[in-house]
């Protein structure tokens, strides 16, 4: 019984693992569908597609995230197989054989559910981004040499599905410039690519949308639900902006007054 009891403990940890690092590859600025799949992948040793490898690859953070994983799932995974081999050969018979097994699949089946249930998902996604937020520094260094990208300010891919706030609107009725974020880019679920998009552009659940703007403005908007919710969210967005828009013309007319005040003295 210690036996299985191991199994389930690994593999709530391996779900554990998976899902930090998901998000720690979500903070780089790669989209959560694409950090989920990364983070499963090199856990548990499957393999990348081409074109995602070279996103990790060419990413020093990115690099480091997967190496771990890959150290962390060829260890945990050893730690399963030997706990059912022994669960199992160390039964007397099937009448002690089928109650195992029994326990397994449930013991799975409601580590499933946990993991499947949305409230359980986004306390965790929190307490995932505080932890990472306190304890480590990622930062986004591909984009931010490219687009020299300073401050709270970052490139970010978001994945839009069904019960996003963001699915199924307009642009315009979006209004994400209040909210000090610009859509850089749209890539539809058939590949296609939507560059500067205009304000009639719609936004469908499969849609893949490249915004700029604050990082936490980015990673509420990833998981703000549709409804009543969402709409109070957004509105909470535009006022925190509009505050941060004001101190930046405080602080650029105390700039210019400054400059001037030089210019004055040293004519």
């Amino acid at each position: 019984m210690a036996a299985l009891v191991s199994v389930l403990v690994a593999i709530s940890l391996s779900l554990l693992i998976t899902r930090i690092a998901t998000e720690a590859l979500t903070l780089t600025g790669l989209s959560r569908s694409s950090a989920g799949f990364q983070a499963r992948s090199a856990f548990t040793g499957s393999g990348f597609t081409t074109n995602e490898s070279e996103q990790v690859v060419n990413h020093p953070v990115r690099r480091r995230i997967i190496m771990w994983l890959m150290f962390l799932g060829n260890a945990g995974i050893i730690t399963v197989i030997s706990s059912l081999v022994l669960t199992f050969i160390s039964t007397g018979g099937l009448d002690e054989w089928l109650p195992r097994l029994l326990l397994l699949f449930l013991g799975i089946g409601l580590l499933w559910v946990i993991s499947s249930n949305r409230a359980f998902n986004r306390f965790l996604t929190r307490w995932v981004r505080g932890a990472l937020k306190r304890w480590t520094d990622l930062d986004i260094r591909d984009y931010a040499s490219l687009l020299h990208l300073k401050g709270d300010y970052q490139v970010m891919e978001i994945q839009v599905e069904a019960g996003d706030w963001l699915a199924n609107k307009r642009l315009d009725e979006l209004n994400l410039r209040e909210e000090g974020i610009v859509v850089l880019g749209i890539q539809r679920s058939d590949k296609t690519y939507i560059g500067a998009p205009h304000g009639s552009t719609c936004i469908s659940p499969g849609d893949l949308l490249i915004l700029y703007g604050r990082k936490l403005g980015l990673m509420e908007l990833d998981t703000r639900d549709a409804g009543a919710t969402g709409q109070q969210a957004h509105e909470e967005a535009i006022a925190a902006q509009q505050q941060i828009e004001q101190e930046q013309d405080n602080l650029d007319i105390f700039s210019q007054e400054k400059n001037r005040r030089i210019q004055i003295s040293e004519s």
